[in-house]
Formats: C-alpha cells, structure tokens, sequence
C-alpha cells in the first residue's frame, strides 16, 4: 500500500475548513478527467474518458463532523482508505489528510512512484479546496 500524509494549515474556521472539505463533488474539480457522484453511502470518483474509464467507490464509514471523517475505497481498481481531520488552531484549522491506496495490477515495487503521484494530486486539490476565495 502506498501510504501518504500531507498536512496543512489554513486561517479558516474549522467548520469553513470541513465544509469545503467535504463538498465531495468539488474534488472532482480539481482532478483532471473526473467527477464525483454521491451514494447512499459515500460517492464515486469516475475518472476517465468515454469508456474508458473507471469507479473509485468509497463508502463513508465514519463522520465526526466537524473534525473526522474515515473513508474506505471500495473500488475495483482502488483500494484502501482515506481519513479526514480537522482540527482548530488559534489563527484558523489544521488540516490532516491520510491516505492509504493501492491500485489493482500495480505491483507493489511501484509503491513509492503511487506514493508520490497521489501525495502531489492530493496535495492540490487539497490546496485549491481550501484556497482563498477569489475577487
């Protein structure tokens, strides 16, 4: 598995931070050739183009708003989890972002390369989730 943390802190309240973190469908905005569709349990990530393409499912297994949220990743492809904190500060929110996926077929020599990859995807949607709002 290719496990990842980024961290970060924002002068946003902890439920702005939270808010913005959890508007699911707004990740698929940042993430090229992707949009999200909510469940009755979570969403889908579908990534791709016209058939060829592919479903992250991930199912919310656990929500504390606004501080935590544990996801699991139940795709055919993805798998693995994902935990959402958010915690408070003086000037605004902390925010803690772990990750462990492992992407079917890849061999897990190639750990390292889909550490990287997701650590810098994540990373900026992360950034542009939270990113002052514009003019």
């Amino acid at each position: 598995m290719a496990l990842f943390e980024i961290v970060r802190e924002v002068h946003l309240p902890p439920e702005e931070t939270w808010r913005r973190l959890t508007d699911w469908e707004q990740h698929g905005q940042h993430v090229p050739l992707t949009r999200i569709i909510r469940t009755d349990d979570g969403f889908i990530a579908r990534t791709g183009i016209w058939r060829l393409t592919f479903d992250d499912r991930m199912e919310i297994v656990e929500w504390r708003e606004p501080a935590f949220c544990r996801l699991e990743k139940r795709g055919r492809v993805v798998t693995g989890w994902a935990e959402v904190q958010v915690d408070a500060l003086p000037a605004g929110s902390r925010v803690t972002w772990r990750e462990d996926l492992h992407v079917r077929g890849v061999p897990r020599a190639f750990d390292g390369f889909t550490r990287a990859v997701s650590t810098r995807m994540f990373s900026r949607v992360i950034d542009r989730l939270l990113a002052p709002a514009g003019p």
